[in-house]
């Protein structure tokens, strides 16, 4: 029997991979380094795809909506879409965590330090997530995997394709042919994903020392990761699936059902960027986006939406306020919703993007740096639920698209050279 990738056998042998990944760290600890290689060996397959991938989804899937200057109505409906959800996600969380109060009670150490991970980033501001948005060397962006340049790239570069005529069409039809042959890349490497995510959870959970002590930290922050995760499951099985019922008129448990398999990445790799050849695979395949919303809604929100991010950076940043302390004014949770909905949407374009935007919405309201070093133990396992947040999002988001902009063969029409 032939295995298709995203399949429902498929799927369950990803979720078996995760499962025995859980259950091998947990009981073995820091022996389970030695499988590190797998999870490695995999994640680079889909690290090496996501370059190509996304520039030649972003400069299809802009011009497959036509002329670019006669763009507006689908760009602003998405960018809409982004801003709203990211917005709604950091107000959940800051209403969860002001019901928890998950920082009354903890105490931040004396001898706290700034975690070397955020050192030396105190002077990152909004303006250098501005900075970020273009490249001066676009191959040195892409070599370094800085994604936030590639996309504006890929947009300006597909629009104005869309204005030069024939010539362009050649162009876009070279991307387009690049884009099918980079899915069926994708299709291969999705056979070893189980292999691959059971290396990557074991050997993460080998790396806290084993199930024991990775429960000793989670203890000792357990109101805080329970607020997240709660926050982060009403986002995902509340908010999201009554957008995608009255927005795009899709069946939620039907269409959640379609994108298990990126969602199962997503958990697995921490990495919406990484997720992306899975998440397009998942959208057109399974779910029948068509494939002109998806190649230009799902590569943008890998970047731009991070609805689980801001959440997280919501909670976060109250949470450290309590530990310390301090009693936050109702202006200074507006100044953090304000913050962390903006610098979620510039995550993507700096290294180590979620504790550094972090560093940006701790330093608006004037909290300590070192409270981050609070979180830091069981960071990586929130990491990956508030990615599988990201990638849900996403593909609603891509749903949204398509049901307001149905695509009429518009895609295929121009690559035809007859639109």
């Amino acid at each position: 029997m032939k295995i298709k990738p995203t399949g429902n056998l498929y799927l369950a042998m990803l979720f078996i991979g995760i499962a025995a990944g859980a259950y091998c760290g947990w009981q073995f600890g820091p022996a389970m380094k030695s499988v590190a290689w797998m999870g490695t060996f995999f994640l680079n397959a889909l690290k090496m795809l996501i370059v190509p991938l996304i520039v030649s989804s972003m400069i299809v899937g802009i011009s497959s909506m036509g002329d670019v200057r006669k763009l507006g109505r689908q760009g602003g409906t998405i960018f809409i879409y982004y801003f709203a959800t990211t917005g709604m996600a950091v107000f959940l969380g800051i209403i969860m965590v002001n019901i928890f109060q998950p920082g009354v009670g903890v105490e931040l150490s004396e001898t706290a330090v700034v975690p070397e991970t955020v050192a030396g980033k105190e002077q990152i501001g909004p303006t250098d997530i501005l900075l970020s948005l273009i490249s001066p060397n676009i191959v040195k962006s892409a070599a370094e995997l800085q994604i936030l340049p590639l996309i504006v790239f890929s947009l300006c570069l597909g629009g104005i394709l869309t204005t030069i005529g024939e010539k362009g069409q050649t162009v876009i039809r070279f991307f387009d042919g690049l884009n099918e042959a980079l899915m069926k890349f994708v299709e291969l490497v999705m056979y070893i994903a189980p292999i691959g995510v059971f290396g990557l959870v074991a050997s993460k959970l080998g790396d806290a020392g084993g199930g024991e002590a990775f429960w000793g930290e989670l203890v000792k922050i357990g109101k805080y990761s329970l607020t997240v995760l709660v926050g982060l499951g009403v986002h995902a099985l509340v908010v999201l699936p009554i957008l995608l019922t009255v927005l795009a008129r899709r069946n939620p448990f039907r269409y959640g059902l379609g994108m298990l398999p990126a969602v199962g990445t997503a958990w697995s790799t921490a990495s919406s960027s990484a997720t992306l050849p899975v998440t397009l695979e998942c959208a057109e395949e399974r779910n029948k986006v068509s494939r002109r919303s998806a190649l230009f809604v799902l590569p943008l929100g890998a970047t731009i939406n991070m609805d689980g991010t801001a959440l997280y950076e919501a909670v976060a940043a109250i949470f450290i306020a309590q530990a310390v302390g301090i009693d936050l004014s109702a202006g200074q949770q507006v100044v953090i919703f304000l913050t962390a909905t903006l610098a979620a949407v510039g995550a993507a374009g700096i290294p180590q993007a979620g504790l550094v935007t972090m560093v940006i919405v701790l330093k608006a309201v004037n909290l300590p740096l070192e409270g981050i070093g609070l979180i830091l133990a069981v960071d990586w396992f929130l990491d990956r639920f508030r990615t599988c947040v990201n990638v849900w999002g996403d593909s609603v988001g891509a749903a949204v698209l398509d049901r307001f902009f149905p695509s009429g063969g518009r895609l295929e029409r121009n690559l035809a050279g007859t639109d």
